[in-house]
């Protein structure tokens, strides 16, 4: 019978948890441009080959961790930037004038075109005599393309027939663009 003492005790088998923790610092440093890819590839194929924490513990040893405040402060700078991303193009979206919405007790349809007897006239070529009505019914708008030749467009789709619009959509006939409004 022989006791343990005479055999060398192998040290217990790395967690993939382990593992996890020291692949995700690998790249978290690639993703900040602490490591190029070569260095990373070597490292994470030494750390799917380690057998000892220190092992895995010599492939991260360089590279900072992020600790609570960092990732606050990273995560508030990414918001931020979003933020102003968004606001940048909002500010650079194409501004166009509104199109009124005709006040529902009329209800009569407003027709459009550069037919001077429209109740919206367009004095563009790209716009025909009679080119689309505009009507209420059963409490929504619809728009109805009147077989114009350059087309009626709603929010950059074309207009087959009649379709429901609402305040904020962008209506287009021929090459002219307005914004739907209630006020």
């Amino acid at each position: 019978m022989t006791s343990s003492f005479e055999f060398p005790a192998c040290p217990a088998r790395l967690s993939d948890a382990e593992r996890d923790r020291a692949l995700k610092v690998l790249r978290e440093g690639v993703a900040l441009g602490r490591l190029s890819h070569d260095t990373f590839i070597r490292r994470m194929e030494l750390a799917l080959a380690a057998r000892r924490s220190d092992e895995l513990a010599a492939l991260t040893a360089d590279l900072p961790r992020e600790n609570r405040l960092s990732r606050a402060v990273f995560g508030a700078v990414e918001a931020v930037s979003g933020f102003t991303v968004r606001l940048r193009s909002a500010w650079r979206a194409e501004r166009l004038p509104k199109l009124l919405l005709p006040h529902p007790a009329t209800g009569r349809p407003l027709r459009i075109g550069r037919d001077p007897l429209n109740g919206l006239r367009l004095s563009h070529e790209t716009v025909s005599r009679v080119h689309a009505e505009l009507s209420r019914q059963g409490g929504m708008w619809v728009l109805r393309d009147l077989g114009s030749t350059n087309g009626t467009t709603v929010n950059g789709r074309r207009v087959l027939g009649a379709v429901v619009v609402r305040e904020g959509d962008q209506v287009g006939f021929g090459s002219v663009a307005f914004r739907l409004s209630a006020t």
